[in-house]
């Protein structure tokens, strides 16, 4: 753990002061666009910093307090470590104070003060009401026990007080873990001429350097950072809990937008669906019912969703429901963050809480099975959860990686409760290609049953075949998984489901091919017909139109009949029976031992048959490496003893 890195925001009414409280401590106008200078408020979030007297350097983050502008108040409350709730002492607390309040509270803010500003322009008898009034509204809140200092950003008055109590509360805060992986929600896009694209954000986990390779989800692309600022300065490496400012290299600003996030590579998965524990506020202005369109906003981004209830019919203000949001587009985010949710139109904020799965499945309402999963996934351990995790995702055969990725805990926890499943014959693994898949133990059992059930069924409807096929089983029983993983999985399940492998042909143990019925006379008659001109057997459709047979159906035979060894296919149309060829063998090899060689004339003469039939022999036995070209004729091959 490095050197902590806090960031203090501000929050609070439109025109209660606090941007110029932020320069009154700062000495930096953290209103930058001419709209905002023009119109006296805050519309975009601000950026600033200062030195607090114990020697650190914290980040500011000034928020706009217009209602129209919540979004972007947003953007920026997500990574706030200690709070300034601003109250004009001329108008004390207004609406935007209390919405702002409930959005912090439901993030999980810990730390904050009251500053309660312009009290140069008021008596001391209605700042003592202001000051009663802010305390009694603060009751059952996160701030119930904040101090509240009474400043002037116009004589001074208070601000070295309020700057030593905010230094106080961030000695408090507990540093980011910069030994995480990377994550930064981006809050601006932009463009400087010489330098090319540049985001600001929060880093919220791990750190970052300049030369790293990034990614930007949920658009999956790649970039590079060509420079770190932080307060303004340039650095090499920037750390979790500071204001960040990158210059990215390979990326261009319309592929970029607030709200998208840059992470290490391949550690963010993509999502349309969120499972959360969805708590209304006390004051929320009506029931929330299911389906209901909502606005999402965590980290930086803001996205449109259907919130489908999963333990209740409709959620009434103060109630807590277990939901899963449905996204309009997706979203990159951890299980564990935090989130806040507003209505559609009109746009009020009526809620948050917590991510309890970032890759979930959808879900059907009221069902008790998903229901224990989201409780366990809130309240479990990290082997319960793991462990679930594991038995939720393994159609997806997760790598390590993967699988800690969807159980949403930190890696040092899961290694050793992945570990301790194994031991118990839970986890089970997979290495293709020296990487190692995960599936649980109940999944296999799962796939087991089902390729059991239908290898059976494959093979009461084609009794003549050996089995089935490898690919085809795949395609029934685990699409998802590659040819090459499920080529290691089937030797898993044929020992789970009574099964052999042979080849690439999987069957039930004692599975005989067995010519029953037409099949068995049709059996007979190919015999006959083989042995009645056994150098010079008809093709496949004599054979068929002889026997009066669809093509189709004589296929199907001849294949049962070569995988019992009773003919040998030299080519796709003609087949012999085995014991001929063995004799043709044995007959070749005799020529050639005589005189040296065999020519295509001499088998033809020795068989008394055609060259339709005796070339068709020859070239088989080069594929068996029986004989070998030379020249016009055939040796033996080298490998023939």
């Amino acid at each position: 753990m490095g050197l902590k890195h806090v960031i203090i925001g501000t929050a609070g009414h439109i025109d209660h002061g606090k941007s110029t409280l932020i320069k009154a401590i700062t000495n930096i106008e953290t209103d930058r666009l001419k709209e905002e200078k023009a119109r006296g408020i805050t519309i975009e979030l601000g950026f600033a910093y200062f030195d607090l007297p114990s020697g650190r350097r914290a980040g500011i983050i000034d928020v706009p307090g217009h209602e129209k502008f919540i979004k972007n108040m947003l953007a920026g409350a997500g990574g706030i470590d200690v709070v300034v709730l601003v109250v004009a002492a001329d108008e004390g607390m207004m609406p935007q104070t209390i919405e702002h309040l409930n959005i912090l509270s439901l993030l999980q803010t810990q730390k904050g003060i009251v500053a309660v500003t312009k009290i140069d322009m008021v008596e001391p008898e209605w700042l003592e009401l202001v000051l009663d009034d802010i305390a009694s509204q603060l009751e059952g809140t996160f701030l119930e026990d904040a101090d509240i200092i009474p400043v002037s950003s116009v004589t001074k008055q208070g601000i070295p007080e309020l700057v030593a109590k905010i230094d106080e509360l961030t000695a408090e805060v507990a540093s980011r873990d910069d030994h995480l992986p990377f994550r930064y929600p981006i809050d601006r896009v932009f463009s400087m001429t010489g330098f090319g694209t540049i985001v600001t954000g929060t880093l919220i986990s791990g750190q970052v350097q300049v030369g790293d390779k990034v990614e930007v989800y949920p658009q999956n692309i790649e970039t590079r950072v060509r420079s770190l600022q932080v307060h303004g300065q340039k650095v090499d490496t920037a750390f979790a809990g500071q204001r960040v400012a990158m210059n990215l290299a390979g990326v261009q600003v319309s592929d970029l937008a607030r709200g998208d996030v840059l992470a290490a590579p391949g550690l963010l998965r993509t999502s349309l669906m969120l499972d959360v524990r969805l708590e209304l506020l006390t004051n929320a202005e009506k029931p929330l019912a299911n389906r209901e369109r909502l606005r999402l906003y965590t980290g930086t981004s803001e996205i449109l969703c259907r919130a489908v209830l999963l333990d209740a019919e409709f959620m009434l203000p103060g109630e807590k429901a277990l939901v899963q949001l449905r996204l309009e587009e997706p979203i990159a985010v951890q299980t564990g963050d935090r989130f806040v949710v507003r209505t559609y139109s009109p746009m009020y904020t009526i809620g948050g809480g917590a991510i309890l799965d970032a890759h979930p499945k959808k879900r059907r309402r009221f069902r008790a099975e998903g229901i224990r999963e989201l409780e366990l996934r809130e309240s479990g351990g990290d082997l319960q959860i793991l462990n679930q995790t594991l038995l939720t995702h393994s159609e997806e055969f997760p790598t390590e990686a993967e699988l800690f990725q969807l159980a949403g805990r930190p890696t040092e926890q899961l290694a050793e409760a992945l570990e301790t499943l194994q031991e118990e014959d839970l986890a089970l693994s997979l290495v293709i290609d020296n990487v190692v898949y995960f599936l649980h133990s109940e999944y296999l059992q799962k796939l087991a049953d089902k390729a059991k059930h239908v290898v059976s069924e494959y093979q009461r409807r084609f009794p003549l075949r050996p089995g089935m096929s490898k690919e085809e089983l795949r395609s029934r029983v685990s699409r998802q998984a590659s040819s090459k993983l499920f080529n290691s999985l089937v030797t898993l399940l044929a020992g789970e489901a009574g099964l052999v492998v042979r080849g690439g042909i999987v069957a039930e143990q004692d599975w005989q091919v067995r010519f029953t019925g037409i099949y068995a006379k049709m059996r007979e008659r190919v015999l006959a017909r083989l042995q009645e001109a056994p150098y010079a057997p008809p093709d496949i459709d004599e054979l068929a139109n002889d026997l009066n047979e669809t093509p189709e159906r004589l296929a199907e035979v001849l294949a049962a009949m070569s995988s019992l060894g009773e003919i040998v296919r030299v080519t796709p149309e003609l087949a012999f029976l085995t014991s001929t060829v063995s004799e043709v063998r044995e007959r070749v090899v005799a020529i050639i031992k005589e005189q040296g060689n065999i020519t295509l004339a001499d088998l033809r003469n020795e068989l008394g048959t055609s060259r339709k039939f005796a070339l068709p022999l020859l070239e088989y036995l080069d594929a068996q490496k029986i004989t070998k070209r030379a020249g016009d004729a055939r040796v033996l091959h080298a490998q023939y003893s």
